[in-house]
C-alpha cells in the first residue's frame, strides 16, 4: 500500500475571495508552477499567485502553456497546471489538454468563464467550456459556489493523478472568482491509497501461461515508466532470459544497451524489433496502453496469448485478447510472477542480439556519413553522443521523431520524450521549458522539424525571459517531411507539403537566443556540445536530407524474419 502524502496544515483563514482560496488549495496539492496567460476574467487568480510560493510562468500562447503543464506532469508524476481566460484563451488550452489525456499525463487545466448571471444565454466570449473539454478529460466541471473549491480542487488532482493519469478541466466563472467565502475554508487533506499487491490467483494463472510458453516476449509501455518499473523489468528479463521491447512512449524503461533489449516498436512499417514478436507465442505487456500504438503490429492474427500487467485493466481490442490480466503495481507483479515460476526456468532470448546489431549498424552508418545536408542517422548519432544518459531530449512529431524513436539508444525512462497518444506537433519547445523546470539538474534538448518549430517558436521569448537554459535543434528541410514520406509510400507521389522558412539564426537572435547554422556534417556535434553546456537559450538550424526515409522503408520491406 502506498500513500501520496498529506497536505501541510494551513493557518486558519477568515473569509477570503475564491481566487485566494483556490491558490491555497493549489499550494496544498504541491503545485510549484502555473503556466498561462492572464485575461480580464481571471485577474484575481493571477494576482493571488503573487507571494504564494507558486511561480506563474507567463507564456506567449495558451497552447504552449498546456504543453508545459503536460510535460511537467509527465516528468514529476504530479499534475501540471495551466491557466487561461475564457473563450479563445480556454480554447487554446484544448490541444495540450487532449495531448495529456491521450498520453496519460497528469494535468489540471484552469480557465475563467463568464459570470453565472450570463452563461445561460448568448453572451460575449462565452461558450460551453465544460462540454468542450469533456471528451478530452477525465473530469470537466465548473465551480459554482465558494464552498465547493476545496472539494473540487482535491477531486481534480486526485482524478488527474489516479491509477491512470490524465487531464482534468475546471472553469471558474468571473463572479465566483471574486466572491468571498462565508467563513474559513481549508484545503482538504491528501490521503490517497493505492492497492499495489497483485492478486495471488491471477499471478498463479499468469505463471501457468508463461510456464507453457516457448518464445515469450515482454513489451514495456509508458505505464511501466510511470510506475518506476525499470529495475523490476531488468530483474525479470535476467531471471528468465526474456527479450524486452518498449513502445516509443516507453523508451528507456528498459536500457537499450542491455543484452535482452529488442529496441522500440511502433514504426510505420515492420521494423527490426517486430521480428522479435513474430515468433513469440506469449506477450507479457507491462504498462502498455493501446493508444501508444496499434497492437495489430505485434499480433496481426490475434492469436498470441497476452499477459496484461498494469495498474488498470486493458482496453478491448481484437488484436489484444488478454489471457490473464494482473491489475497491480507492475514491479510487484513482475517479481511475484518470476517467483511463481519453476526455479531454473529460462527461455531463448532469440533475436535480441541480431536486432541490436542491425540498429548499431544504422547508427554506425550515420557516424561515418559526412554528407551535407545531414542524413537523419547522423543527426541521431550526434545527439546521442552529445547527451549524457540521464539528459532529456524531446522529439517532436514528424520524420525526426520516427528516426529518434526507433534508433536513439535510450537508457533511462523519460529521457526521450515523444507524443505517441495524440502525436501532436509543436509540443517540444514549450515542453522543453517545463522539462528543465521539472529536472533542473538535466540538460534539455528539443529536437524539432522546421514545421513543428514554427508552430510554437514564440516560446523562445518565454525561455529567454524566464532564464530557462535549453537547446532547440531544428531539422531543416522546408517540408512536412513525414507527410511527404507517407504520401510517397501510399500514393507514389506527394503534394502540398513544401514551405519556406525565415532566417532561423536571425529569428532566434531576435528573441534574445543564440543562433547557429550547421554548414557541414562535422559541425553538428561540437556545436551541440557547446550549446548544451551554455546557460542560455540556443537554436541550431541543421539541414537534413530525408531521402533516407524511403530507402529505410524499402530496406525494411525486403527484410525477412524471424532472425
Amino acid at each position: 500500500m502506498g500513500n501520496e502524502g498529506r497536505a501541510e496544515p494551513q493557518n486558519a483563514v477568515a473569509a477570503e475571495d475564491v481566487a485566494h482560496l483556490l491558490v491555497r488549495c493549489l499550494r496544498a496539492e504541491g503545485v510549484e508552477y502555473v503556466f498561462g496567460i492572464p485575461g480580464e476574467e481571471n485577474i484575481r487568480f493571477v494576482d493571488a499567485l503573487n507571494d504564494s510560493g507558486i511561480r506563474y510562468v507567463l507564456v506567449r500562447h495558451e497552447q504552449a502553456a498546456s504543453f508545459m503543464a503536460e510535460i511537467y506532469g509527465r516528468l514529476t508524476g504530479r499534475a501540471g497546471v495551466c491557466s487561461a481566460t475564457l473563450g479563445p484563451g480556454a480554447i487554446n488550452l484544448l490541444l495540450g489538454t487532449a495531448d495529456a489525456m491521450t498520453n496519460s499525463s497528469p494535468m489540471v487545466a484552469l480557465a475563467a468563464q463568464g459570470s453565472l448571471r450570463r452563461i445561460h444565454k448568448e453572451s460575449h466570449q462565452v461558450i460551453d467550456l465544460v462540454s468542450m473539454f469533456a471528451p478530452v478529460t477525465q473530469w470537466s466541471a465548473r465551480i459554482e459556489c465558494p464552498d465547493a473549491v476545496p472539494e473540487m480542487t482535491r477531486k481534480a488532482f486526485k482524478t488527474a493523478q489516479g491509477e491512470r493519469p490524465g487531464a482534468v478541466f475546471l472553469a471558474v466563472p468571473e463572479d465566483i472568482e471574486a466572491e468571498r467565502t462565508a467563513g474559513p475554508l481549508e484545503p482538504l487533506q491528501i490521503d490517497a491509497v493505492r492497492a499495489d499487491a497483485p492478486s495471488p490467483s491471477q499471478i498463479a494463472r499468469a505463471a501457468e501461461v508463461l510456464a507453457a510458453a516457448r518464445r515469450p516476449v515482454v513489451l514495456a509501455g509508458h505505464g511501466a515508466a510511470r510506475a518506476g518499473s525499470s529495475a523490476a523489468l531488468v530483474r525479470f528479463a535476467e531471471r528468465l532470459n526474456i527479450p524486452v521491447a518498449t513502445t516509443f512512449h516507453g523508451k528507456g524503461v528498459f536500457p537499450d544497451d542491455h543484452p535482452n533489449a529488442l529496441g522500440a516498436v511502433g514504426f510505420m512499417r515492420h521494423d527490426y524489433g517486430n521480428f522479435g514478436f513474430d515468433a513469440a507465442d506469449v506477450l507479457i505487456c507491462v504498462g502498455y496502453e493501446i493508444q501508444e500504438f496499434d497492437p495489430v503490429k505485434i499480433n496481426p492474427n490475434g492469436d498470441k496469448r497476452i499477459l496484461h500487467i498494469h495498474r488498470f485493466p486493458a482496453e478491448v481490442d481484437a488484436h489484444y485478447p488478454v489471457t490473464v490480466g494482473v491489475v497491480s503495481d507492475p514491479s510487484q507483479a513482475l517479481d511475484a510472477l518470476a517467483a511463481a515460476l519453476p526455479e531454473g526456468l529460462t527461455y531463448d532470448s532469440g533475436s535480441s542480439e541480431k536486432i541490436r546489431t542491425l540498429l548499431d549498424e544504422e547508427l554506425q552508418y550515420g557516424r561515418d556519413n559526412d554528407a551535407f545536408p545531414l542524413v537523419p542517422q547522423r543527426v541521431v548519432s550526434d545527439v546521442r553522443a552529445a547527451l549524457d544518459r540521464h539528459d532529456i531530449v524531446l522529439a517532436d512529431t514528424g520524420a525526426g521523431k520516427m528516426w529518434m524513436s526507433r534508433l536513439y539508444p535510450t537508457f533511462e525512462p523519460d529521457t526521450c520524450l515523444v507524443s505517441n497518444g495524440l502525436s501532436t506537433m509543436g509540443f517540444a519547445l514549450p515542453g522543453a521549458i517545463a522539462a528543465k523546470l521539472a529536472r533542473p539538474d538535466r540538460r534539455v534538448l528539443a529536437m524539432m522539424g522546421d514545421g513543428s518549430f514554427l508552430m510554437n517558436s514564440q516560446e523562445l521569448e518565454t525561455a529567454a525571459r524566464e532564464r530557462v537554459p535549453l537547446v532547440v535543434l531544428v531539422l531543416v528541410d522546408e517540408e512536412y517531411g513525414l507527410i511527404t514520406w507517407k504520401m510517397e509510400l501510399e500514393l507514389g507521389r506527394h503534394s502540398h507539403t513544401r514551405f519556406t522558412n525565415p532566417d532561423l539564426v536571425a529569428y532566434a537572435e531576435s528573441f534574445g537566443a543564440r543562433g547557429h547554422r550547421i554548414e557541414a556534417a562535422d559541425q553538428l556535434l561540437p556545436v551541440l556540445r557547446r550549446a548544451l553546456d551554455d546557460d542560455g537559450v540556443t537554436v541550431i538550424a541543421c539541414p537534413v536530407d530525408y531521402s533516407e526515409n524511403l530507402r529505410l522503408t524499402d530496406r525494411l520491406g525486403s527484410l525477412h524474419g524471424p532472425f
